[in-house]
């Protein structure tokens, strides 16, 4: 962002006391590097077949955090545009976000997202308690609401540790609609096109105090009843060794389940599947 008059020098603006806020900053100085910036002119839309969207992605609490997880698959109408797209992303040390929605805006929106939190904690000294980063999620996504009007709409699911909540409960879940509406979720939740079938498992299969292993296992049965009915949801390709991204906040941080893990717990359900395709039954 250095103005090319200054000889590569930082402009005045890096110098004027101002907002906390990376965003706010952008949209005062340098608005066309804003990814929530209308990129389609007024009445007209996007072509849902000619632009990649992200599908299922999920959320649930357990003992010792709470568990983030997606599906590989985006589509453009009815192709299948990616196979191993990553929907999950931390956006600290102890929050992640996942999307569903237009694949390009939404990879920017994590992206600046990320940078948003760091500045917050370089220029404030410390970092913003889990509400806050909650709201300023929210008004991002308020910022994008032109474009999701014209198809371009961006759905994120929020996650994150947070250690001055009650025992038991610090693993808090937020989700958002196109306007920015931010509602806190408990115990479990899902967005995008296959989220009703995913919920509906999750329903089922949700527990309080499960373990790693079991909240991960529920996840992956959530995400493969969400591709058996949803078609744009993908389910884990053992073929192409290509599975659900499982993620993990707990005290210790952010950490991605390893891709062996993952794809062990995979063959598992799908061994089950193979004897009860409908998958396992509530608890009594």
């Amino acid at each position: 962002m250095a103005g090319d008059d200054n000889g590569g020098r930082l402009g005045a603006e890096f110098f004027t006391p101002g907002t906390s806020s990376f965003t706010e900053f952008l949209a005062a100085h340098r608005p066309e590097l804003l990814s929530t910036r209308r990129i389609l002119p007024d009445g007209v839309r996007a072509a849902p077949d000619r632009v990649p969207h992200g599908t299922t992605v999920l959320a649930l609490a357990f003992r010792d955090g709470v568990l983030i997880a997606g599906d590989r698959r985006a589509t453009m109408g009815n192709l299948i545009a990616q196979r191993d797209l990553e929907k999950v992303h931390p956006a600290d040390d102890h929050t992640a976000v996942a999307f569903a929605g237009t694949v390009g805006l939404a990879l920017d929106m994590v992206k600046l997202y990320q940078v948003e939190l760091a500045h917050f904690e370089k220029i404030e000294g410390t970092a913003m308690t889990l509400n806050a980063k909650a709201r300023r999620l929210a008004g991002m996504i308020r910022q994008n609401l032109g474009q999701a009007m014209q198809g371009l709409a961006v759905v994120p699911l929020l996650t994150g540790y947070d250690a001055s909540a009650p025992e038991g409960e610090r693993g808090r879940i937020f989700s958002f609609d196109v306007a920015g509406g931010l509602y806190e979720k408990r115990d479990f939740h899902a967005e995008g096109s296959g989220s009703p079938y995913a919920r509906g498992a999750l329903k089922k299969l949700f527990r309080k105090g499960m373990d790693r292993r079991a909240a991960a296992l529920a996840a992956l049965q959530a995400l493969w009843d969400a591709a058996d009915d949803d078609s744009a949801t993908g389910g884990p390709d053992i073929n192409r060794r290509i599975f659900p991204i499982v993620s993990v906040i707990t005290e210790d941080g952010f950490e991605r389940l390893p891709e062996p893990e993952t794809a062990e717990l995979s063959r598992e359900m799908a061994e089950q599947r193979s004897a009860r395709p409908d998958g396992p039954t509530a608890a009594p």
